[in-house]
């Protein structure tokens, strides 16, 4: 086992696992690996193709991701061009074969970039990468001041599929406690530009868990977002991490994760009143909404190619990236470091964790558990030639606590409310203790 029943029972908010193994664990890789050895046994036919932009208005009080807010003009203008350098070499290490079948723009914030910058970022990925876009499902981050119509005409005439705009709520005074000022006149503004331009997919995101939030101002959130009839939704319990803005202030409650699941529990409610279906703890998906259509994609067996700074990128055996800071300096000391690189640089891998059998195995479980449909036993068997329960017993706890059906492979929902301390309790002792020795910066 490689977690404790101390660990399930404690705090439900313990850490949200996106990825395995988290970008904390990853180590400078020495000596650096060439991208085509690393990919050359790799299947590349139908990869995601991941595209990271570094760039937001403003710097939100709970974000931990890689960004500067406010860049200068000329600093886009010397990382578009970059980005480029990188895609060429990434390209020719990928080979002639590689196809791609989803695609994402993420940051940072991508409608940061101007009108004719997404127009260049969209060449980047069609003329350098190769990816079919239109023709592939893409997914686009964006927020209240970003999503402009100018901008968001360049996604649809690009094919964009998916627009995630992060208003994580529709309050002004609740989004201020959460340092991100804004205006509800300005969220309601960019949600009409985004149906006008008649992108399929509509996501939002909001938080629960804000200094000052009640069943009733979560409700009305809910409701406001609801009103756009958005395909998906995405919750998310607010965290307070190191060197973010919150992180600096004093926080904490004693009832903080009671009223989290609280808020969370009134919102699965809400949800599925409204014909909504979950798809994790987080995902909520209009029962009625279109599945674009594109090639298939598993994230559990196809790999990831990611471009720019703040990029991961996933195979069987390595996954990479250059190196991670949140603290303003330090980003934008690596982000000055990424494009000062000679272009050849891109030629290697940087920064990783390599995943042995074990690690394969434990991934390819947490991907699938965290979500609602669970595990599949016999495609877990095909891959691997062992059952889940074999290789992992202590799924047998979760089954036992009534967290998880199916012998421990599919959360029920009182499991999937607590996603967070379930994933860090199935993290392996290696990940857990490269990621402890980790120093935030």
């Amino acid at each position: 086992m490689t977690g404790t029943d101390t660990g399930l029972d404690g705090s439900p908010y313990q850490q949200y696992l996106y990825a395995y193994p988290h970008k904390t664990s990853y180590r400078p890789l020495r000596p650096r690996p060439q991208l085509a050895d690393v990919w050359r046994a790799e299947s590349r036919e139908a990869l995601f193709l991941y595209v990271h932009l570094p760039f937001c208005e403003m710097r939100c009080g709970f974000c931990n991701l890689f960004t500067r807010a406010n860049a200068p003009a000329e600093q886009v203008t010397d990382y578009l061009r970059q980005l480029r350098r990188q895609a060429e070499r990434v390209a020719d290490a990928l080979g002639d074969d590689a196809g791609h079948a989803r695609a994402a723009f993420g940051g940072g914030t991508p409608t940061y970039l101007t009108a004719d910058e997404l127009t260049e970022l969209f060449d980047i990925a069609t003329t350098t990468m190769g990816a079919r876009l239109p023709g592939v499902p893409l997914s686009v981050e964006t927020s209240p001041a970003t999503a402009t119509p100018e901008r968001l005409a360049v996604l649809a005439a690009h094919g964009t599929t998916r627009v995630s705009i992060g208003v994580q709520s529709f309050l002004d005074a609740e989004a201020r406690a959460a340092g991100r000022p804004q205006r509800r006149a300005e969220v309601e503004a960019a949600l009409a530009a985004i149906r006008d331009a008649r992108i399929p997919v509509l996501n939002i995101d909001l938080i629960y868990g804000i200094d000052g939030q009640s069943a009733d101002t979560w409700r009305q959130s809910l409701d406001a977002a609801l009103a756009w009839r958005p395909e998906e939704l995405y919750l998310y319990p607010l965290y307070v991490r190191p060197l973010t803005g919150l992180g600096r202030r004093a926080h904490g409650r004693a009832d903080w994760d009671a009223q989290r699941l609280a808020l969370y529990q009134q919102a699965v409610a809400t949800l599925g009143a409204a014909g909504y279906r979950q798809e994790s703890m987080r995902q909520f998906r209009r029962a009625d909404a279109p599945v674009p259509d594109g090639p298939d994609y598993c994230c559990q067996d196809d790999g990831m190619v990611g471009l720019g700074c703040g990029a991961r990128s996933y195979t069987t055996s390595l996954h990479y990236s250059f190196d991670y800071a949140v603290g303003v300096s330090q980003v934008r000391a690596v982000l000055d470091d990424y494009l000062a690189r000679p272009a050849d640089d891109f030629r290697h891998a940087e920064f990783g964790f390599t995943l042995d059998g074990a690690e394969q195995r434990r991934r390819w479980l947490l991907k699938s558990l965290l979500r609602a449909e669970g595990v599949d036993a016999a495609a877990y068997r095909a891959r691997f030639g062992a059952l889940p329960g074999d290789d992992f017993p202590e799924l047998g706890t979760l089954a036992e606590r009534g967290w998880a059906d199916d012998g421990g492979l599919r959360l029920t929902p009182a499991g999937l409310a607590r996603s967070d301390a379930i994933g860090p309790w199935l993290t392996s002792a290696r990940v857990r203790d490269a990621m402890t020795g980790y120093v935030p910066r």
